[in-house]
């Protein structure tokens, strides 16, 4: 992180805001019948906003997409601090947000897109509760 002092709880709540906006932009594409892609990417930000609020209490951070899942994995997954389903559920959204970001032709169904939002709800419930 930034050696620059900061107010960590103001960051985690702003970390956490975010993440409720992109799941709120994740729901409601889904529901308006939008682009799969785009609810699997905004679904992702959502896991990805808290995750960093959760790194934001050890002093960890990353400007890395990977470097945030591997801190992740490392501080919290491996450690036994969250469950491992926790970490499953982050990696499969990263390679579903690439997939649907970056290669050509791929085609993200429904179900796919409708999947991605309900880990992301898992995700960011069991990251708030991790956090009160």
């Amino acid at each position: 992180m930034n050696a620059e002092p900061y107010d960590k709880k103001a960051l985690i709540e702003y970390r956490l805001e975010r993440a409720h906006e992109a799941l709120d932009d994740a729901r409601l594409i889904l529901a308006k019948k939008g682009s799969h892609a785009s609810v699997v990417n905004r679904a992702y930000y959502a896991m990805f906003y808290a995750a960093l609020a959760l790194l934001i209490t050890i002093d960890r951070g990353s400007s890395k997409h990977q470097g945030v899942i591997a801190l992740f994995d490392e501080n919290f997954i491996k450690k036994n601090i969250l469950p491992k389903e926790l970490g499953k559920l982050f990696h499969r959204a990263f390679e579903m947000r690439q997939a649907g970001d970056y290669r050509d032709m791929l085609v993200v169904t429904e179900e796919q897109a409708a999947d991605a939002v309900n880990s992301a709800i898992k995700f960011v419930n069991a990251i708030e509760e991790k956090l009160s």
